[in-house]
C-alpha cells in the first residue's frame, strides 16, 4: 500500500507564489517518477509537472514554464512544487501522483500514475 500526502495549498492573490509539498510512503520505490496535476471546477485532471529520480528530469506543462518549479528530496520521497506569478487560471484541485515503475521517467499521461493523494486546494483571486 502506497500513501500519498499533499499539502501546501491555499487562498492568494494574483501574481503571489505558494509552495506545495507531497510526500510518498509505504510500498513505492523512491526512484519512481512523481507529478503534479491539477482540475478546476468541470474541467478535467490536466498534468502541470513531473520529476524523475533525477532532478534534470523534469516535464512541465507549457503555460506554467518559468513560473512553476519541481523539485524533489529522494531521501525522503517527497516532491515540491513552487508556484510564482500565479493567476486566477491556476485556480484548482492540485494532486500529485507517483508512478508504480522504479527508475521511470516523468509523463503527462495520467493513467500512468498508479497512486494519488487526496489533493490540495489552490485558489487564486484576481
Amino acid at each position: 500500500q502506497v500513501h500519498v500526502v499533499e499539502s501546501g495549498g491555499g487562498l492568494v492573490q494574483a501574481g503571489g507564489s505558494l509552495r506545495l509539498s507531497c510526500a510518498a510512503s509505504g510500498r513505492t520505490s523512491m526512484s519512481a517518477a512523481m507529478g503534479w496535476f491539477r482540475q478546476a471546477p468541470g474541467k478535467e485532471r490536466e498534468f502541470v509537472a513531473g520529476i524523475g529520480w533525477s532532478s534534470q528530469s523534469t516535464v512541465y506543462l507549457d503555460s506554467v514554464k518559468g513560473r512553476f518549479t519541481i523539485s524533489r528530496d529522494n531521501a525522503k520521497t517527497t516532491v515540491d512544487l513552487q508556484m510564482n506569478s500565479l493567476t486566477p487560471e491556476d485556480t484548482a484541485v492540485y494532486y500529485c501522483g507517483v508512478r508504480a515503475t522504479s527508475w521511470s521517467t516523468p509523463t503527462r499521461q495520467i493513467d500512468e500514475y498508479a497512486y494519488w493523494g487526496q489533493g490540495t486546494q489552490v485558489t487564486v483571486s484576481s
